[in-house]
């Protein structure tokens, strides 16, 4: 970031593994983090995921029903299958959670019986990841979008 943005005090709103990419937002507004992190207010993040492993329609029931960790049950979710090669033992799915414990969505995975081979988060409530916006770059948000994002975490 440029040197006046690092003087902000920004912090990151959750995380991205170091083997995840996506959507993160930045800011110096605590309220605004808590809000849309807290499992409570139920602001939905999507992640897109190619899976080593077939997903079907057990597994969309076990989101739905909430998926047990071995410190947690996760909140209902919800699993959309995109697309599954069965040449290769691959799907490639969209993951819907309203928490963000850490590796959630590949601990799910793991508690499925499959393993997470790459994860893009494409939106956090209201906002979604630009797709003109190239991987490491970032820009501000617009007032608009700033708006939206302040009236999903007060649900």
């Amino acid at each position: 970031l440029p040197q006046e943005l690092q003087r902000q005090n920004l912090f990151p709103v959750g995380r991205l593994d170091k083997d995840t990419e996506g959507l993160l937002l930045l800011t110096n507004q605590g309220g605004l983090a808590h809000d849309l992190l807290s499992p409570k207010k139920h602001v939905d993040k999507i992640y897109q995921a190619k899976v080593a492993g077939i997903m079907d329609e057990e597994d969309i029931l076990a989101f739905e029903k909430g998926i047990k960790l071995k410190d947690h049950t996760c909140q209902p979710a919800k699993l959309e299958i995109v697309s599954v090669d069965r040449n290769a033992s691959t799907s490639l799915v969209q993951i819907t959670i309203a928490e963000g414990k850490f590796h959630q969505v590949k601990r799910m995975m793991v508690a499925l019986g499959k393993k997470v081979t790459y994860l893009k988060r494409l939106s956090m409530g209201p906002l979604a990841l630009p797709s003109d916006l190239p991987t490491g770059k970032y820009r501000s948000l617009t007032e608009k979008e700033l708006e939206l994002l302040k009236s999903a975490g007060n649900r």
